[in-house]
């Protein structure tokens, strides 16, 4: 059967069910826009920046402001910015930066998990509407005369709305459960690139604080 009489005999519920498929097949696009970007560019970048930060921080100030779409350099940004922090505001600042952008990694999720749940629930409810339209063209006693259109049409409504709802779902699933994946990775990544970081900054707290001392005295 092709997608279009699936479509045409599922009845009612194949409206909610179509406009579904088109939300996640949009949102589905902008994630995997976003997250090919990310993949694509962020890790040679910030492999880049850290060799750069053990020579000549400015340099790799330049090259983190120059990729401002990334989240890791965002994050990277915004704790640079403070003016000779300590070593605590700097964790802090990391820390806040990075929460601020894990609501973007895992924007549109809820909605994924929406359409993941209601889709298959519409497809039984389509599924409940085509029996009881089939109930209602069977006349019993006299089979004979019964609707057979009817009740073959109901049958085909309750199978193909539950069809379509199982199709809209696996799909976004599957998406859906990427991207998650992508998700935790990136967060992995960014504790393990800020912490990295850290250390590099202690270092030149130290090194500061060593080069002042000597100054005194």
């Amino acid at each position: 059967m092709q997608i279009s009489q699936l479509i045409f005999s599922a009845g009612v519920v194949a409206w909610p069910l179509l406009l579904f498929s088109v939300l996640a097949i949009a949102l589905i696009s902008e994630r995997s826009y976003f997250w090919l970007k990310i993949l694509k560019k962020q890790k040679p970048i910030v492999r880049k920046a850290f060799n750069l930060f053990e020579k000549d921080w400015y340099s790799a100030l330049g090259l983190l402001k120059k990729h401002p779409e990334l989240p890791m350099c965002r994050i990277f940004l915004e704790a640079l910015a403070l003016d000779k922090p300590t070593p605590a505001k700097f964790r802090l600042a990391l820390e806040n930066a990075a929460q601020a952008e894990l609501p973007s990694l895992r924007r549109f999720n809820t909605i994924f998990d929406t359409i993941i749940t209601v889709s298959p629930l519409l497809g039984l409810l389509g599924t409940v509407l085509g029996l009881m339209a089939s109930f209602s063209s069977l006349q019993l006693g006299n089979l004979g005369s019964s609707d057979t259109v009817g009740v073959t049409g109901g049958l085909s409504e309750a199978l193909s709305s539950t069809v379509l709802g199982l199709i809209v779902a696996i799909f976004t699933l599957f998406f859906s459960n990427t991207f998650k994946g992508l998700y935790r990775r990136q967060v992995s990544s960014i504790q393990e690139c800020t912490g990295r970081l850290e250390l590099l900054q202690d270092e030149y707290y130290e090194q500061g604080l060593k080069i002042h001392e000597t100054a005194r005295k």
